[in-house]
């Protein structure tokens, strides 16, 4: 493509606004409405967790980061952007459902049992395994009312779990939040050029820094011998954040331990290292 053509502004009035189905570098897709908070609500940092694919594990490290951050002093939320795939809920065992102030015209943050504020579709459903049938622009817009609809109470840090891939919700987050980085994560397969590239790619476009890279399921350690075994196969990362001129933050292992609190709804008792330079890296930006 032309550099006049990379260029062009179109009218998202006559585009129809399906950014994601478009490749042109217009406005539209540049220039950013924050979406503004709720009343007497702030939030510091805003933190995206993302990937080019599902399955790699952004949730628990969205939620893992949330637990260590709070227990540094910070006050933390999280915002479920993965409208039909919510699982913030479940790690953190908080399934009671959601309710409004009264007014009615915000909704009251859920805490769990740190403290972590958090929103999810999940705690608005009748029941948890209720699907949801929303098309884009419906999915899009509650990821808006999540934001400036919701009650937060002097946030510092809000970590958003994003749904996998590139699509019109993750645009409407980097559109409509105010986000200050974005952590992308991967896994050690040889997917791992295109999930990097995608997340990173779109990253650049919409005009956020991206902090660094975190693989997860990178290898698994024996409890008896203590060697390591790469499962999924040799693990790339180095190689991608060279590319990429990225920080390698974190290699997570498999581990039963992370499946046993997540199933039991109790993340918060986990103990571990792994997400130690990720932790560093956010902090870093200030």
């Amino acid at each position: 493509m032309s550099e006049e053509n990379q260029n062009v502004e179109v009218n998202s009035s006559s585009c129809g606004g399906s950014c994601s189905s478009c490749g042109e570098n217009c406005s539209a897709r540049r220039e950013p409405q924050i979406a503004p908070l709720y009343k007497g609500a702030r939030v510091g940092k805003v933190i995206a967790v993302m990937s080019g694919k599902g399955g790699v594990g952004k949730s628990f490290v969205s939620s893992y980061l949330a637990v260590l951050f709070q227990r540094m002093g910070k006050k933390v939320a999280i915002l479920d952007a993965d409208i039909t795939g919510p699982s913030i809920p479940k790690a953190f065992g908080v399934n009671r459902p959601a309710e409004a102030n009264e007014e009615a015209t915000a909704i009251i943050p859920l805490r769990s049992t740190l403290g972590i504020q958090m929103i999810s579709v999940n705690n608005l459903l009748p029941q948890e395994d209720m699907p949801v049938l929303w098309r884009g622009p419906v999915i899009g817009g509650t990821v808006k009312q999540f934001w400036g609809e919701t009650m937060w109470d002097d946030v510092d840090y809000m970590f958003v779990d994003m749904p996998p891939g590139t699509g019109d919700v993750a645009l409407t987050t980097f559109q409509s939040l105010p986000v200050d980085g974005i952590i992308v994560v991967t896994s050690p397969q040889d997917l791992v050029s295109m999930i990097v590239g995608k997340a990173v790619n779109m990253a650049n476009m919409m005009g956020k820094p991206v902090i660094g890279l975190v693989e997860n399921y990178s290898y698994f350690e024996c409890p008896d011998c203590g060697k390591k075994h790469e499962i999924f196969g040799e693990s790339h990362l180095e190689q991608e954040a060279e590319r990429y001129g990225l920080k390698v933050l974190a290699r997570c292992p498999l581990d039963p331990a992370v499946a046993l609190a997540v199933d039991a709804g109790a993340i918060e008792t986990l103990d571990r290292d792994w997400l130690d330079g990720a932790v560093k890296a956010v902090l870093e930006m200030e």
